[in-house]
């Protein structure tokens, strides 16, 4: 057998048991991952229940949220390392008994700190599972077939936070909010069972038994935890709070910078660094990590962007708004299998520019609704964005990992799902920040409108009080009623307007990312270049 013969059969199996199916592996890694990333979103509708259920406020209850999030971007970036601590497959499987160990706990809470305690250690246990997952599916498959492999991660980690919202307003409307957090129990029991029985460790992230120990850099990992920490709190606080007008975001924002800050200049001067910063050296890897970030922009920024419009403007339901993005779900997961069969015969880049374009133009046609655009037109433009987002996700994933070494593959898939999931926090911050702004921005322009000497404000007015008079209201009562009936359409007409700001400016984000493909390199293509690099 020849040498490139024997890499690319040690590719294959490195990690699985002998004949083991490599798709049932990238099954296994998917289940846990789906939990996780649903986990990020399915609470979402749930809060005004929490809080009632548990005497506290909605504002407070927002805390169960922002804790998931914080204790899930400390554990993101350290995976690769705790994986050499502990040894990948012992780090994956304490992980998932975290996680399922603390969703029962988080559904049997009593009281609001309980539950924001235990969703942290539920967040520190989902941290470790999707760059783990991904690094064992790399490893698993041969590069011509990485990209259907990509394309069954993406199902978990793409499709996830869009059925969320939807899965939590009928999980908390029939049964109890409580339910959102014991699903994932049974998943989670499986994923444990599927993983002791068919993964191992490959030699180069086994832990060593030659006594060698893997020293803790207690700095590092402090000024990260620090700097992450408080990242998560101020975009997920800031606008709630009037961000800079807060001293408590201040401080915040001061907290963050010298934690990060601190912890690139420490990192970079350590020969065993808690996160591989030396990894952006690599310009495909670079440059793929920058497009997760926009992608994680637009993905969660236009994911809380449209339920919020349908339910403030439209009168849509909790339900109803998540059916609107049901079929966006099922457009991404018709296209990634196609987008699989795509990459083992076209450059990833080609595929990307052509998901970006496809997403820019959903993005765009969403600029162009009302407030009487109907159900199934929402339905339609939502799965054009969506379908291009197939697209994306597994060349950009496929593109940054293609000239990474195996051995550092824990810190590269560690550190691009961080890059996603900062992206969909300052998303999120971003568009409801915007939209608040714009939202003002539009009602005093608009409101300049509405004085007596505008003839049809008063057209309007007189009318409008005329058929209120008719349904039994008295002059004066009427006049005041149609007053305040034209300020609310005005207030709805420029929150409309804002809303379509909003998307407008993230069609912008996905055309701005189109010219940086330029900067990639082209994967190698063959089998027999899957041979680690050092």
């Amino acid at each position: 057998m020849s040498t490139l013969a024997q890499t690319e059969r040690l590719t294959a199996a490195d990690f699985t048991r002998p004949g083991v199916n490599p798709w049932l592996i990238a099954f296994t890694v998917m289940l846990a991952t789906f939990m996780e990333v649903l986990d990020t979103s399915i609470a979402n509708v749930a809060l005004p229940h929490i809080a009632g259920s548990l005497s506290a406020g909605v504002d407070e209850s927002t805390w169960v949220l922002t804790s998931y999030l914080v204790s899930n971007a400390i554990v993101l970036p350290l995976t690769g390392w705790f994986s050499r601590l502990f040894g990948r497959k012992s780090f994956y499987m304490s992980c998932v008994l975290i996680f399922i160990a603390s969703s029962f706990l988080c559904g049997v809470a009593t009281s609001l700190p309980l539950l924001v305690f235990f969703r942290v250690l539920q967040g520190a246990g989902g941290g470790g599972l999707q760059p783990v997952s991904q690094a064992i599916l790399v490893e698993s498959f041969p590069r011509s077939k990485q990209g259907m492999a990509m394309a069954v991660y993406g199902m978990g980690v793409v499709v996830a936070p869009i059925i969320g919202p939807t899965l939590g307003g009928w999980l908390t409307d029939n049964y109890s909010w409580r339910w959102i957090f014991f699903i994932n129990i049974p998943v989670g029991v499986l994923s444990v069972i599927l993983t002791s029985t068919l993964i191992h460790d490959p030699p180069h992230v086994a832990r060593s038994e030659n006594g060698d120990r893997v020293r803790i850099d207690y700095i590092g990992l402090g000024l990260l935890s620090v700097g992450l920490g408080f990242l998560q709190v101020v975009l997920d606080k800031g606008q709630r709070d009037d961000w800079f007008g807060s001293n408590f975001i201040l401080w915040c924002t001061v907290a963050c910078a010298v934690g990060l800050i601190g912890a690139v200049i420490w990192e970079l001067r350590q020969k065993n660094p808690v996160v591989e910063l030396q990894l952006f050296r690599n310009r495909n890897y670079a440059t793929a990590t920058f497009l997760m970030f926009l992608l994680g922009v637009v993905l969660y920024g236009s994911t809380v962007l449209l339920p919020v419009m349908l339910q403030t403007l439209s009168g849509y339901t909790a339900e109803l708004s998540g059916l609107v993005l049901s079929p966006g779900a099922m457009a991404t997961l018709i296209s990634l299998p196609l987008v699989g069969w795509l990459m083992a015969r076209y450059q990833p880049r080609w595929l990307v520019i052509f998901g970006l374009t496809v997403l820019s133009v959903g993005m765009f046609q969403l600029a162009y609704i009302n407030l009487t655009t109907d159900f199934w037109t929402y339905v339609y433009l939502w799965m054009i964005s969506r379908g291009g987002l197939a697209f994306l996700f597994v060349p950009i994933n496929v593109t940054a990992f293609s000239f990474v070494p195996k051995e550092k593959m824990n810190n590269a898939t560690g550190l691009i799902n961080l890059a996603r999931n900062i992206g969909g926090s300052v998303g999120i911050s971003l568009v409801t920040t915007i939209q608040a702004r714009l939202t003002q921005k539009h009602q005093s322009d608009l409101v300049a409108n509405l004085t007596p000497l505008n003839p049809r404000y008063l057209a309007a007015l007189h009318g409008l009080a005329a058929e209120l008079e008719t349904r039994g209201s008295s002059a004066a009562t009427a006049a005041h009623q149609a007053g305040a009936l034209l300020y609310g359409e005005l207030q709805r007409q420029a929150a409309m307007l804002a809303f379509i700001d909003v998307f407008w400016l993230l069609g912008v984000v996905c055309l701005v990312m189109i010219p940086l493909m330029a900067l990639v390199k082209t994967p190698p293509k063959h089998d027999h270049e899957d041979v680690p690099m050092h």
